[in-house]
């Protein structure tokens, strides 16, 4: 996939025929349909400087009446690792545990590597295709890759700069200690390019939940930055360490709002109560959920998760590599996903539905008034074939335009 679109504007400019959602259409308490009319935008420095009425006859760029949208986030990803670019490779039925894949890419990254920088650059392409703009990435910190993983990435990112950005998570995917990667990852943390620190099964992989949170949360705690491990394991020490990292929150308040458990497939498992009460307890934590949907047969609870106030965000994870064959790079599948199996129909949930793709900001509240774009937000949209974005989620809708920061790329 090469970059799919033009720079067609940056720095001060406005465009017209722009169709935003002002409401909606109720019929006996019940949404029917999102309205919608046309407006002008004006931008200015990466910023969006007014919403005006629109002037069809103004000499300003035409958004021919598509669907403005804050532009997708993708919050969990390893753009540092795919066969994104390379020949098509489905799944071996030789690798089935998280062990058999540490020793597969012990075997295979020095080679990888090589062509790490390009194959970065074609998948941030591939989720620009289709409207991303920022992704939150885990990055390799492991014996094998040392910094090299990190090194190219931040290459990629370098390159795509003007219409892409992202923040790292220094990832130790063979273990702390199951690989010598302790001392890497105190080396990872130092850097300024780096927000969180990451983590792996601490249980399955390292045999020891206390020791590898305690580790990590003392790095995250000792440089400032994010947490976001990732938690494969269900059962008992599953819930151990998510309850472990939630003490660890309420002990430690710099860590609220900068906690996350990537995947945390035990929540899957669980009863209605206790479902619910493990919600009530993150949200006291203000500790987040990170994962991708669906996940070979596991359904998280995120209508729970969501009603308890708790922070859930989607990402694509492994995108056509090594770890899983699908991963289509499309937020808007993501949520499109989340509607089907979670039920969400309606004109009003499917609306709703599309904060997974977004990660939280909707152009209107629950209750219909229109919220986004206000003067002052951050210029960065897409323009959609949609009539609005209950549309957009059910028909996956094509992206026409994307806007990072004010530099709008119109595809070609």
């Amino acid at each position: 996939m090469q970059f799919p679109y033009q720079l067609v504007a940056k720095g001060t400019y406005s465009l017209k025929n722009v169709r935003l959602e002002t409401g909606f259409e109720y019929h006996e308490a019940e949404v029917i349909r999102t309205k919608t009319d046309l407006f002008n935008i004006e931008i200015e420095e990466g910023k969006i400087k007014a919403v005006k009425t629109n002037d069809p006859g103004s000499d300003t760029m035409d958004a021919k009446g598509l669907l403005m949208l804050p532009a997708f986030r993708d919050m969990h990803i390893h753009l540092d690792k795919t066969l994104y670019g390379l020949p098509w490779q489905a799944l071996s039925p030789k690798r089935r545990t998280v062990k058999d894949m540490i020793a597969y890419e012990q075997e295979i990254i020095p080679e990888l590597l090589k062509t790490s920088v390009e194959r970065g650059e074609q998948l941030i392409s591939l989720l620009q295709h289709y409207g991303t703009h920022f992704a939150r990435t885990h990055f390799n910190i492991d014996p094998t890759s040392g910094l090299n993983s990190l090194e190219n990435l931040e290459k990629a990112l370098e390159h795509k700069k003007d219409a892409f950005k992202a923040e790292l998570v220094a990832f130790p995917q063979h273990g702390l200690y199951y690989t010598d990667t302790a001392p890497l990852m105190k080396e990872a943390a130092q850097l300024k390019s780096v927000g969180f620190i990451g983590g792996l099964d601490p249980f399955s992989i390292d045999g020891n939940i206390e020791k590898v949170l305690d580790f990590t949360i003392q790095l995250a705690l000792d440089h400032k930055k994010g947490i976001d491990i990732h938690l494969h394991e269900a059962g008992e020490s599953g819930m151990k360490t998510i309850n472990y990292l939630i003490d660890k929150a309420i002990e430690n308040p710099q860590l609220q709002g900068k906690t996350f458990i990537s995947h945390a497939f035990a929540l899957g498992h669980l009863s209605k109560i206790e479902t619910e009460r493990i919600a009530e307890r993150l949200a006291e934590g203000k500790v987040g959920i990170a994962s991708s949907v669906p996940f070979r047969g596991t359904v998280m609870p995120i209508p729970v998760l969501k009603k308890y106030g708790v922070d859930v965000l989607i990402g694509n994870d492994n995108v056509q590599d090594y770890w899983s064959t699908f991963g289509s790079g499309n937020m808007l599948q993501k949520a499109n996903l989340i509607a089907e199996l979670y039920g969400y129909e309606t004109e009003f949930e499917l609306s709703r539905t599309l904060e997974f793709a977004t990660q939280s900001t909707l152009p209107l509240d629950d209750h219909g008034k229109q919220q986004w774009p206000k003067t002052g937000d951050e210029a960065s949209i897409v323009l959609a074939d949609a009539s609005c974005s209950a549309e957009a989620v059910s028909r996956i809708s094509k992206i026409e335009a994307l806007m990072d920061s004010g530099n709008l790329f119109w595809r070609h």
